[in-house]
């Protein structure tokens, strides 16, 4: 068993509204923002953290949300400046931050890369208005487009545009011309992945009326074409980037890499090699049980069992493009495949969800669009 690349999750937990589909932890502004006192907190919490890892160097940053572009461009500047004293960041760490596309957060663009940010990912969603209205977002899409623009012209390594489809009422033609939109504008990077309605949100409990099966399918494979087609390369299900410009954050979680979360809510996994474990850790939820003083900032720890061990790690491989190194099961996970589950794997390449060799797995496009069934079989 070896130790995997380590990174680092923030979580800011306050945004503006609450859109109607969102299952994070995030909360509305009702009054000002404890943004240096969070701050503080963020960094406590890293550094109770920093002790699990010792040297072991942190690869990358992502900093989320809710609406990490609420904060102001010293505040993220003080964040970071307190993250390098704690832990061992590489010299040339990714160090992503999610950003909205209203007027006020576009504005602090350039002073985020002065702080130390170096790749930003937009939350667009739609250009159309009468989605952005259905989806709660603020933005209209000339501030979308503003953003973009000036996230083309700050000094960054890379950026994401974050888009969705199979949005309620939508048709393939709105789909793809907001994709077509997207692509216009030449992210880098480009999120497309499909609404999905989640328990504990305004959707769940008033579903509104989506695109049925054969429409989400046709989206999905036009618009996967179209971005073939302008030389966007797919690396995971809901993933495209120009060459060379992948999310190294999220690779490192898809890989099965460990990776410290800090803040509410956050999630952490945690290697310890010599130990033969991984431990999963969650932060206190709420902002005001995550900032009280006479309580710890972790609310619980789980050791992943090995039942769930082959789970995780196909769940999280599979949804790569890339083929997957056989070596990788055994050195991240430190346990073998059962009989059962070698038989599944044997039983999804005769139904063509996955070709084997020796050294390696490769999930087929097929294997991608019936994941769920594939990873099923793996339980």
């Amino acid at each position: 068993m070896r130790n995997p690349p380590l990174s680092l999750y923030v979580h800011i937990p306050w945004c503006v509204q609450k859109c109607p589909y969102c299952d994070f932890n995030s909360h509305g502004v009702k009054s000002t923002i404890p943004e240096k006192e969070y701050i503080q907190h963020l960094l406590d919490d890293l550094a109770v953290d920093a002790r699990l890892v010792g040297e072991r160097p942190v690869e990358t940053i992502f900093i989320g949300g809710g609406t990490p572009s609420l904060f102001s461009e010293q505040g993220i500047a003080d964040l970071l400046k307190g993250i390098r004293q704690r832990v061992n960041l590489t010299h040339n760490a990714e160090i992503t931050m999610e950003a909205n596309p209203g007027t006020m957060e576009s504005a602090r663009f350039d002073g985020y890369v002065e702080a130390g940010v170096n790749r930003l990912s937009v939350g667009v969603q739609s250009f159309q208005t009468q989605h952005l209205k259905i989806l709660g977002r603020i933005h209209d899409s000339e501030q979308a487009k503003r953003a973009i623009s000036i996230a083309q012209g700050a000094s960054l390594a890379s950026f994401n545009l974050d888009l969705m489809h199979g949005l309620p009422e939508q048709s393939i033609d709105n789909a793809l011309t907001d994709l077509a939109t997207g692509i216009e504008l030449a992210p880098p990077h480009l999120s497309w992945y499909q609404l999905t309605i989640e328990p504990n949100t305004p959707f769940y409990s008033k579903p509104p009326t989506l695109p049925d099966d054969d429409i989400l399918w046709d989206i999905q494979a036009k618009g996967h074409a179209l971005l073939k087609q302008h030389g966007y390369h797919q690396y995971e299900i809901s993933a495209y980037s120009q060459p060379g410009k992948q999310c190294q954050h999220n690779l490192n979680y898809w890989r099965f890499g460990d990776y410290l979360g800090i803040g509410c809510g956050a999630h952490g996994k945690i290697t310890q090699a010599e130990q033969g474990i991984i431990e999963r850790t969650v932060k206190v939820k709420h902002p005001r049980g995550y900032m009280d003083l006479a309580r710890p900032y972790l609310d619980r720890v789980n050791r992943v069992t090995q039942d769930d061990l082959a789970f995780e790690f196909f769940m999280n491989r599979f949804r790569l493009t890339e083929p997957c190194p056989v070596e990788d099961f055994a050195a991240l996970t430190g346990t073998r495949l059962s009989d059962q589950q070698a038989a599944e794997l044997d039983k999804a390449c005769e139904q063509e969800l996955l070709t084997m060799s020796d050294s390696q797995w490769q999930v087929t496009p097929k294997g991608h669009r019936y994941l769920n069934s594939l990873l099923s079989a793996l339980v």
